[in-house]
């Protein structure tokens, strides 16, 4: 071979590999009330490739819903989980990023020194999102696991401080076009706090339940949604801790795996049976589970009870469990910007 052109070929591929190199980067960050979750990813064919993950229960909100203050040991908690998502993004060469705080921040009147000290002590640009823009990135991470068969679906994610609630009508070849969303104050962390704790009565659950209802209610009022799924005629995707945690509990897993769950089904009566299960064991019961754990324990119990309240209302026959939802819709938002 003439050495000059195996010299040109070798700078070829010297330039393929500095520009797959130098491709961008995108980091998405949700800081919720219970847990700080983060996903750096690559473009790739189709939707983009992970190339590093963090997420850890940090209980953000946790005594808000007793005095609307973050406390000094949650911030601390936080503060510690972000610092290990400043090192990754800083590690793996970031070029696009969006960290974004959910109901804590919004609800918390100490909000706006929480998120100095982040930046501060991180280097982590926090942005506070509205319940409206965290329901749309969470149907932007999800939607693509509704079904063409339904003209209407209902999309919820059960957080740690709310629950979200989307109402949508499908459009054959187009977008899911919202139709109508809330945000209620029925999370995790608060209905525990205000109903619950580490040991659950039935007359507890009893109350979670009720008050999952009341606050959908009017929801119901305004949309007439029950007639549509009376008819057959609504699907219903979830995704958050919950669904995913029942899924793997119904599926017995020895220990959670997101390629069984992500995309599966779940019958409702299927789910009422794991509900059952778990809102009949103790605490320690509930953390030996391997697709709860300790830090989880206690929590998983208001979920169900979220969950319960929104079959109760609208009885679909079966749910889709989504293990994807708000990172990946701003993964998305990103990646459509920067044209990849």
């Amino acid at each position: 071979m003439d050495l000059q052109v195996q010299s040109e070929r070798q700078n070829d591929t010297g330039r393929l590999r500095s520009s797959a190199l130098a491709r961008p980067v995108f980091a998405a960050l949700d800081l919720g009330t219970n847990n700080c979750r983060l996903l750096i990813a690559k473009a790739a064919p189709g939707g983009f490739r992970v190339i590093d993950a963090f997420s850890r229960i940090v209980r953000l909100g946790e005594g808000l819903s007793r005095q609307d203050r973050l406390s000094d040991l949650a911030m601390e908690r936080t503060i510690a989980a972000l610092r290990v998502c400043g090192s990754k993004i800083e590690r793996r060469g970031v070029t696009a990023a969006r960290a974004v705080g959910t109901e804590a921040c919004r609800r918390a009147v100490n909000c706006g020194e929480f998120v100095d000290t982040v930046e501060r002590e991180t280097g982590i640009s926090l942005e506070i999102i509205s319940s409206q823009e965290e329901g749309r990135l969470a149907l932007a991470g999800c939607a693509s696991l509704l079904e063409g068969q339904s003209p209407y679906a209902l999309v919820f994610d059960i957080g740690g401080g709310s629950t979200e609630l989307m109402w949508l009508e499908l459009v054959p070849g187009g977008a899911p076009r919202i139709l109508d969303q809330i945000s209620i104050r029925c999370g995790v962390i608060g209905l525990t706090e205000e109903f619950g704790g580490p040991e659950v009565t039935p007359a507890m659950y009893a109350r979670m339940v009720e008050a999952v209802a009341d606050a959908i209610a009017p929801f119901e009022a305004r949309n007439r949604i029950q007639r549509r799924v009376a008819a057959g005629q609504v699907q219903m995707l979830g995704t958050s801790g919950t669904v995913t945690t029942l899924a793997g509990v119904h599926l017995g897993l020895c220990r959670y795996d997101r390629r069984a769950v992500d995309g599966s089904y779940l019958r409702i009566d299927h789910a009422r049976t794991v509900i059952e299960h778990l809102v009949g064991l103790d605490f320690d019961g509930r953390a030996r589970h391997p697709c709860i754990g300790y830090d989880r324990a206690d929590l998983v119990v208001a979920g169900c009870a979220v969950l319960e309240a929104l079959c109760d209302v609208w009885p679909v026959e079966r749910l889709r469990i989504a293990d994807r939802g708000l990172r990946e819709g701003i993964l998305v938002d990103l990646i459509g910007s920067a044209g990849e």
